[in-house]
């Protein structure tokens, strides 16, 4: 496993501030690779932001329509949707044991063939989308490949992180987009879900 301090993030330079505020605390979680995404589960889009290193994500095109396939079936991919919690830090494992992961659809068509067991998943609300209804979100996924599972000492790094990672990409957005008026960030978001999905679990309840 390599440790994401030593790795340079791809992608527009207006993002690169975001990674290097994050720089001295992200390098205390080891993973195999780290993608930030912007999803928009309404328009079934997903949009690539930063990928460390270039890794096959759920971004890419040819993958995008059997991610959007499996994702209301998916515990912790849909999990932010179902239940408008944006704060939880989530894993696959609180939702699934092993055995119930590998069954799934988004394990079989979109994480296995990259070789990707484990992920650990920040959301922010996507100041973009608060306009455009619920369902638009940025992810910030940390992955790993066969070996041990992120623990709860990541976990809680990445929980004491994600304000000032917000703060960073509310920074990034307002360079990429400077706009007049009141910064981004601000106002509610709304769980939703289409009609006939599951009940949304909790990670704590599942714990």
């Amino acid at each position: 496993m390599r440790s994401i301090s030593a790795r340079t993030a791809t992608g527009s330079a207006a993002w690169k501030p975001a990674w290097r505020n994050a720089g001295d605390g992200s390098g205390q979680i080891r993973c195999d690779g780290i993608s930030l995404e912007r999803h928009d589960s309404g328009r079934q889009e997903t949009g690539f932001l930063q990928l460390i290193p270039v890794i096959h994500s759920c971004a890419a095109p040819d993958l995008q329509p059997v991610h959007w396939q499996h994702y209301w079936h998916c515990q912790p991919c849909s999990y932010p949707d179902r239940t408008g919690d944006l704060r939880s830090i989530v894993k696959i494992t609180d939702f699934y044991s092993a055995r119930q992961w590998h069954s799934t659809g988004m394990y079989t068509d979109v994480y296995r063939p990259q070789q990707v067991e484990h992920d650990l998943q920040l959301c922010l609300p996507d100041p973009a989308g608060l306009s455009a209804g619920p369902g638009r979100t940025v992810r910030l996924f940390f992955f790993r490949g066969s070996g041990p599972d992120f623990s709860e000492r990541d976990r809680a790094v990445l929980t004491l992180l994600r304000p000032h990672l917000h703060q960073a990409y509310l920074d990034a957005e307002r360079r990429r987009h400077p706009t007049p008026g009141s910064p981004p960030g601000t106002g509610s978001y709304c769980a939703w879900w289409p009609p006939g999905t599951p009940t949304p679990r909790s990670p704590a309840a599942s714990a």
